[in-house]
């Protein structure tokens, strides 16, 4: 799995003199050396700093929380590992005086049924119930396993710890994020409204940008620009373009570098462009190549100016570390009920793709004229396991909601035309009534990955928003 870099824990090693201390020396060693194979930096107290470096009186709370918060830019979450039963207190002092808010994760090591002596017991198996009863008593959101005891070294915990790096990635990356809206919301699209200032309060920025701009840049720049002519180089290597007009390619790649320049200086992450027809009348092409290659390169990239669309894309993305797509929930396929066809016109990102041509968009080429659809990219979506993901603003009760859910795309035959597949969800039924009964959108998120957990973890624990997990599971916060 792709990463966004290095990740950092800092961990925090329960303690309670009573029980048998050496379990927290051996269990701090065996964490941290699990973590740091797993390719991650722990931060966390050393044997000089506190007794085994575990934390276990008031004084060693504020150690590990002055330790931590000079490390506050640096760690992406927390493990409370519990080799013994561990002092629940100065574990949840600890991190209420850090404040990191960070995703959480408490782990506790099982006992041996073949050592369950006073010199060798650990009953993490009940403190870390007393360790989560006084998190929930400090207000301080956190994240268990998926067994109640689980050994650092086991299988099982390197599937957690996987699952929580994709927690920590998601939040991490909606911390004071910006997106980009370039150009107006489609008239004929009502359904991708949403409210800034709901985004706003969760720490979620919109920059503008007006398609008037974008054209008047691209109008001003000369075909030898040096930008343009990196970003024609990029298509040509990108995709197969081979039938496309060489005008064309030279638009878009000018409609490319405007896009990237503009990105940069306004220190925007992911965007959401305006494509449905303004582009197709007054540039000639659609921007589907540009956004494909903006998504390919983890730069999630959204069409019909659907910012929460786009917050989806990026979810996903982050929690998986590859690219993700935004497709249309579209076509009933045959009479199977739990298959649908997923579509875009299409600016799906190459990983997607069996193969991919660049051709003409088909649908508004009957409106605005053949040439002046070139850029969309074609084929079919790989049969692959998929994660979906939909965010929206519910502007009357003020809030964030959403659902995720897994399932598969097929290798089920299907003639079309833009980027589409056939996705085969269990009880795909219940979750298109849960669709249209809360009145969600028709555009859903996806990425070839199975990473729903982590994202609902995310969105629901520790943003706090109002997620539904589809089949049910796990759907309270």
């Amino acid at each position: 799995m792709a990463t966004d870099g290095k990740m950092t824990m800092g961990v925090i090693v329960g303690n309670r003199g009573f029980f048998p201390d050496h379990l927290a020396k051996s269990g701090r060693e065996e964490m941290l050396r699990v973590l740091q194979s797993a390719g991650m930096d722990v931060v966390a107290l050393t044997p000089e700093q506190s007794k085994y470096g575990a934390v276990e009186s008031r004084e060693e709370s504020r150690r590990c929380a002055d330790l931590f918060k000079k490390n506050r830019d640096r760690i992406d979450g927390v493990i409370v590992t519990l080799p013994n039963f561990g002092e629940e207190r100065a574990i949840a002092d600890a991190l209420r005086l850090a404040d990191l808010r960070v995703p959480l994760l408490i782990q506790a090591t099982p006992d041996d049924p073949k050592k369950m002596t006073i010199a060798s017991r650990r009953d993490s198996f009940c403190g870390k119930m007393s360790a989560c009863n006084n998190l929930r008593q400090y207000g301080i959101p956190y994240s268990i396993t998926t067994l109640h005891t689980e050994a650092p070294d086991s299988p099982e915990f390197a599937k957690d710890l996987e699952w929580f790096a994709g927690v920590c990635r998601v939040v991490k990356g909606f911390r004071n994020l910006r997106v980009g809206a370039i150009g107006a919301r489609p008239t004929a699209f009502n359904t991708v409204r949403y409210s800034e200032k709901i985004l706003e309060s969760q720490g979620i920025s919109i920059e503008t940008l007006d398609l008037s701009e974008v054209l008047g840049r691209i109008e001003r720049m000369k075909d030898n620009d040096d930008a343009a002519q990196a970003k024609l180089a990029t298509i040509k290597k990108y995709v197969d373009a081979s039938g496309v007009p060489a005008p064309a390619l030279l638009k878009m790649a000018k409609l490319g570098a405007v896009v990237d320049r503009w990105m940069a200086d306004t220190e925007v992450a992911i965007s959401a462009v305006q494509c449905w027809t303004s582009i197709e009348e007054n540039l000639g092409v659609v921007p589907c190549t540009i956004m494909s290659m903006m998504s390919d390169s983890l730069l999630s990239s959204a069409c019909e100016v659907d910012i929460c669309g786009v917050l989806g894309m990026h979810a996903l993305r982050l929690a998986s570390g590859t690219p993700s797509a935004l497709l249309d929930w579209n076509n009933n396929y045959g009479s199977d009920p739990n298959k649908a066809v997923c579509f875009h016109c299409s600016n799906l990102p190459k990983h997607f793709f069996r193969s991919v041509r660049m051709d003409f968009q088909e649908i508004i080429a009957g409106t605005v004229g053949k040439d002046n659809t070139f850029g969309t990219c074609v084929g079919l979506i790989k049969p692959e396991k998929m994660s979906f993901a939909r965010f929206s603003t519910d502007d009357t009760a003020g809030k964030m909601r959403g659902y995720v859910g897994e399932g598969k795309f097929t290798d089920d035959p299907l003639n079309t035309f833009g980027g589409a597949g056939v996705v085969e969800i269990p009880q795909m039924q219940k979750l298109l009534h849960f669709i249209c009964e809360r009145g969600f959108e028709h555009h859903v998120a996806a990425s070839l990955s199975t990473v729903a957990r982590s994202v609902h973890e995310a969105t629901a624990r520790y943003l706090g928003w109002d997620m539904y997990w589809h089949e049910g599971l796990n759907q309270a916060c």
